[in-house]
């Protein structure tokens, strides 16, 4: 089988497990010592096929990650990048991401959900102290944390 021919269908394997971005295909083609004019002609014909599209993988890592309670805001913006997402793509789709997910009800589901006997009227500060860094490192605002934890919904 060719070279173009192999990687081709290697970038086709690797995009039916998961989207990918297109510095993550690139470098998941690199590693199988794909030179590099090969791996370019094939970058360009699966975005001409629509199968590799970065504002789609944004999109979809970024909504799952919210989701599953993995990450919000800044966090999220950091992870998109380390994926070899653009800033200013990942910051548009965090945007309209925060837009349809609300922040303060997002944080609710999660305490819900991964401290389902937690309620903020009768925590000690050492169990505040620790929901409050656990939300802290998935990127939620500690404001709308220290709402939540006063009780204080939707500011």
């Amino acid at each position: 089988m060719e070279e173009s021919q192999r990687a081709y269908v290697h970038a086709l394997k690797t995009l039916t497990r998961r989207d990918h971005s297109e510095a993550e295909l690139r470098r998941k083609l690199a590693e199988k010592d794909i030179p590099a004019p090969v791996i370019d002609a094939t970058i360009v014909r699966l975005k001409e096929s629509g199968y590799l599209d970065d504002r789609r993988f944004a999109w979809h890592w970024a909504e799952s990650a919210i989701r599953n309670g993995r990450g919000y805001g800044y966090r999220l913006r950091f992870e998109l990048s380390r994926r070899g997402v653009a800033d200013a793509l990942a910051a548009e789709v965090t945007a309209q991401l925060s837009s349809e997910y609300d922040e303060p009800g997002t944080i609710n589901s999660l305490v819900a959900k991964k401290f389902p006997d937690f309620s903020p009227s009768s925590a000690d500060e050492r169990q505040k102290s620790r929901i409050t860094g656990y939300l802290q490192r998935r990127g939620f605002s500690l404001s709308a944390i220290l709402n939540i934890l006063r009780g204080v919904e939707g500011e």
